[in-house]
């Protein structure tokens, strides 16, 4: 009883292992260019984002110290 288990998870495993391997072929990879206008757009904007938070935590932080005083 427990074998019939068994075969039949080896062949579900098999049988996941065939849909990934098919969906990896499915897979569509940037070439060299597409890859580096992407990266440059994420470091541009990373940094300005992360330009945007400093300038509000500089701007909470200040007005926060003018209240206190």
């Amino acid at each position: 009883m427990g074998e019939l288990t068994n075969t039949s998870d080896k062949s579900s495993k098999k049988s996941w292992f065939k849909g990934l391997k098919s969906e990896f072929k499915k897979i569509v990879w940037p070439d060299k260019e597409l890859l580096a206008k992407q990266s440059v757009a994420v470091i541009v904007m990373t940094v300005l984002i992360g330009i945007v938070i400093a300038v509000l935590d500089l701007g909470i932080k200040n007005g926060i110290e003018l209240l206190i005083k």
